[in-house]
């Protein structure tokens, strides 16, 4: 009896995870991301040109497909410089709130502003591109400019900077994040030389000199092949499944911070670095809201400041102006020590910063309603939010399409 019980709840859950397949299959598009890449010589990784990019977001019911465009990024196709010469062209340049998988290019915040210029600012013509890669700071991001951008002779050049920007200047923070040599980066990094910071190549040969991972235990192993390929362990793992698989510790970032720390070029710095018991990636990006920091963040601190210095120079020499739109959730108003930190980068260089946090206050809207329920990013209302501070600050300023 106990036998033919045994096999009538085995039976079952089989039907039910039958069923939730078949369910699931025919009610979600597809089930994991797509995300192509190619490495380009002097500017690093960015998306591969006319490739399909596919973002699936499972938790909050958001599957987007957008097409990247010829030069590699997320975005419609550059319009030509006959028509960039002509109207009042904004660049915009940033990680991934610019890149934006997570909604169509028509609802981004670029295309947007441009719309709604279109019809308030009829007179500037406004036109607008975006160069944005997930992961890069302003460092990382020089080269977007001086590769991609500088071609059209922007008017207006507006970098967006969100919190993690700060983590991703700094070359040994960001390697501890992801695995990566401090010495064989990705994209355009920085070191020292002296008290001096000095720009370095990106280096095509940076996966092969990635720093290694721990195993991972077989089970985990086994469940991530079985949630990359069922639909129906797909949405358990939204449920939290995950949870009873993995004890959600990061033992790789501290086996990596170890081997950063004994590197010359980051010793001194990880002597006071600590892992909370967070999810690191956040975990590292917040350690910036807090009054007193280590020294590697104190250190990133100056990198930021350098690559805002080197925009600022460039903006320069081109006759652009420049500007800094400052992302809602992690970057409040003055008082909250991240924004605090990014006026004192950007105010003695004379660069404006638009806050879109204050922006939405000043509406009487609640910014957590202008993200996704379980990621950060803006959905389509932060996109509109975003485009709308813009457009605000362009009405007092513009000057700068002079």
């Amino acid at each position: 009896m106990a036998a033919w019980n045994a096999a009538f709840i085995i039976v079952g859950m089989l039907l039910i995870a039958l069923a939730g397949e078949v369910y699931f299959r025919l009610t979600k598009p597809f089930i994991e991301h797509s995300v192509p890449l190619q490495f380009v010589d002097g500017v690093g990784v960015i998306r591969e040109p006319n490739s399909e990019l596919r973002h699936a977001d499972w938790r909050s019911d958001n599957f987007v497909v957008s097409r990247v465009n010829s030069l590699g990024f997320l975005d419609r196709e550059p319009v030509s410089p006959e028509r960039a010469a002509e109207s009042c062209h904004i660049a915009f340049i940033g990680d991934s709130f610019v890149e934006a998988t997570h909604v169509p290019i028509a609802d981004k915040f670029h295309v947007r502003l441009e719309e709604m210029a279109a019809r308030e600012l009829p007179h500037l013509d406004i036109t607008t591109q975006a160069y944005g890669i997930i992961n890069t700071g302003q460092i990382n991001q020089l080269r977007f400019y001086e590769v991609y951008a500088r071609r059209l002779n922007p008017k207006l050049l507006i970098l967006v900077f969100y919190t993690n920007d700060f983590l991703n200047n700094s070359t040994a923070l960001q390697a501890m994040a992801y695995g990566l040599d401090p010495d064989r980066m990705p994209y355009m990094s920085a070191q020292r030389d002296g008290g001096n910071l000095e720009l370095r190549p990106p280096d095509a040969e940076y996966e092969r000199f990635a720093l290694p991972r721990l195993p991972t235990p077989w089970y985990e192993n086994a469940y991530n092949r079985m949630s990359g390929v069922s639909y129906f362990a797909k949405w358990l793992d939204t449920k939290g499944l995950r949870r009873f698989i993995s004890d959600g510790s990061y033992p790789n970032v501290m086996a990596w911070a170890n081997m950063i720390a004994e590197r010359p070029c980051c010793a001194s710095l990880l002597g006071d670095w600590q892992l909370d018991t967070s999810p690191y990636r956040l975990r590292i990006g917040a350690r910036f809201r807090e009054e007193h920091l280590p020294t590697a963040y104190e250190e990133a601190l100056d990198y930021t400041a350098f690559g805002i210095d080197q925009f600022k120079r460039r903006a320069d020499r081109d006759g652009a102006a420049l500007a800094i739109l400052s992302a809602t959730q992690e970057m409040g108003t003055r008082g909250d020590p991240q924004f605090d930190r990014l006026s004192a980068i950007a105010e003695p260089l004379r660069i404006p910063i638009i806050s879109q946090y204050d922006y939405i206050v000043s509406q009487g809207h609640d910014y957590r309603n202008g993200r996704w329920r379980f990621d950060e990013h803006w959905n389509p209302t932060g996109h509109q939010w975003a485009a709308e501070a813009i457009l605000e600050w362009l009405k007092a300023n513009q000057q700068v399409c002079d």
